[in-house]
């Protein structure tokens, strides 16, 4: 069969996809790409695999790695440094997906200590190279995911070079590597724009995608073939229906799903604080009623909870409390707080007060900011006073008294100074003694280290001398018995 690549790959394996669902880590596992693929999605990516462990153990493929017939069209992302290892994992998934990509994106602490993700970025050699082994080994064609540079230039050399080493598809995320956590901002869709016209191969981006019109704009602007999104699913899986419908209703339907592919109780417990992000500013009660779960049953049972409180307060028809206020977004919306929603990374209900006035705040908005501060505060307070007394308690396993130079470590009984064995050696080095206890032998030897052999040796030598010593007293005894 002969393998499709570009635009032949785009259309005919993928469908033309206009709606994908980004790769995230422990998040866009079977049972939450077919809640996205349910209401809209139509291209998911599987989670960011590491290649080393992929290819090296069995328990990490069967742990991480489900799929299924109705989970298509499906790319399998991988990330790696070492072109061998990422060939050896994608030929574990080849038969089972459509696509493998290489992740070239990943901004967090733990891709740059793996030096792997946005961190091979300078590496334009190695890139070229696992990219265009994948191109000749694997019976799928190869895609990849890149941050953009500072520098559009080179974001397009960059793109170029991927095209020429065997890329199929590329997506853009118009953020750099230092764009993350308090410091994402907004994506640059201008960039997008000239890696797009620079380029031959299909392209999705990736950015900016808080409500279902934000997708047409997106792909006018920029001229992408599609565009992926990973926070507007999170948050709002019905993003691709432009409809707002009641978070219950889709945490209802993804639990089901994730009954039948047995998930596990992390992944779901993580995402229902996603679904519920809005609802839990409101509802600091049910937030802590889903917090003390620990299985699936467990959050079943508290989502009955939850589902039946946010029902009534819908129909005694609630007016839509404003918990996110945003300057840069010029389409946002009010909506009622059981209503899935985007979400704001920089104006969480908490940072409000610190941006707004108090005459733009409701008196309720300022009362809930004003407690959940004061929790923040109570619960580190407790954190400092456990830890105090953590401190304070006296080490009951302690078997020995304190050493009195240094007072930490615990003082040894036969030592010759009764220290422990750091000041013993300071205190030997000063006065020019011997402590056999800590095996310091440093006015016979002029140091305080001696090997096994040597030191069993010299107990050997000093035993027999004290036998002999024992013996010769005993046998004068004897002769003074024996006389009397």
């Amino acid at each position: 069969m002969v393998k499709l690549t570009g635009y032949d790959f785009f259309t005919q394996t993928l469908g033309s996809p206009k709606y994908i669902v980004a790769p995230m880590v422990d998040a866009s596992e079977l049972a939450w790409r077919s809640l996205s693929r349910y209401y809209g999605a139509q291209l998911c990516y599987t989670p960011m695999f590491h290649a080393h462990n992929f290819s090296t153990s069995a328990t990490y493929r069967k742990e991480n790695f489900t799929t299924g017939p109705e989970d298509r069209p499906l790319i399998v992302q991988f990330c790696g440094n070492d072109p061998e290892k990422v060939l050896k994992a994608a030929k574990y998934v080849e038969g089972e997906c459509d696509a493998v990509d290489l992740n070239l994106g990943c901004p967090q602490g733990i891709a740059r200590r793996g030096f792997y993700g946005a961190f091979l970025q300078d590496e334009w050699d190695l890139i070229a190279r696992i990219v265009s082994l994948l191109h000749k080994e694997l019976s799928v064609p190869v895609t990849c995911k890149i941050r953009i540079f500072p520098e559009v230039d080179k974001t397009i050399r960059y793109a170029k070079m991927l095209e020429s080493a065997g890329c199929q598809l590329l997506t853009v995320h118009g953020r750099t590597r230092e764009m993350k956590g308090p410091h994402t901002g907004i994506a640059d869709w201008d960039h997008i724009k000239a890696v797009r016209e620079a380029v031959k191969i299909p392209m999705f981006a990736n950015g900016n995608i808080l409500y279902f019109e934000d997708i047409e704009r997106c792909m006018s602007h920029t001229g992408v073939d599609g565009v992926m999104t990973a926070e507007g699913n999170l948050f709002n899986p019905t993003l691709f229906t432009d409809k707002h419908l009641p978070v219950y209703e889709v945490v209802d339907k993804y639990l089901a799903y994730a009954k039948q592919y047995g998930t596990g109780f992390m992944y779901v417990k993580g995402h229902l604080f996603k679904l519920y992000n809005i609802t839990f500013q409101i509802k600091l009660d049910l937030r802590d009623m889903l917090g003390k779960t620990h299985s699936v049953d467990d959050i079943i049972e508290v989502q009955e909870v939850i589902k039946k409180e946010l029902v009534r307060e819908e129909q005694l028809n609630q007016p839509a409390v404003q918990v996110q206020r945003v300057s840069t977004c010029d389409n946002f919306r009010a909506l009622p707080y059981w209503r899935c929603q985007p979400y704001f990374r920089s104006t969480r209900i908490e940072a409000i007060t610190h941006v707004q006035t108090e005459g733009e705040l409701s008196e309720r908005e300022i009362a809930m900011a004003l407690e959940r501060k004061q929790r923040r505060e109570a619960k580190k307070r407790r954190k400092e006073l456990l830890a105090a007394a953590s401190k304070a308690k006296p080490n009951k396993r302690r078997k020995y008294p304190d050493c009195p130079t240094c007072q930490q470590n615990p003082a040894s009984p036969k030592c010759c100074h009764t220290m422990c064995k750091p000041c013993c050696i300071t205190r030997c080095m000063e006065v020019v003694v011997d402590c056999v206890q800590h095996n310091i032998l440093y006015k016979s030897k002029g140091f305080y280290k001696v090997d096994k052999k040597e030191r069993t040796e010299e107990f050997e030598r000093e035993e027999k001398k004290r036998m002999n010593e024992s013996q010769d007293s005993l046998d004068a005894n004897s002769e003074e018995v024996a006389v009397s």
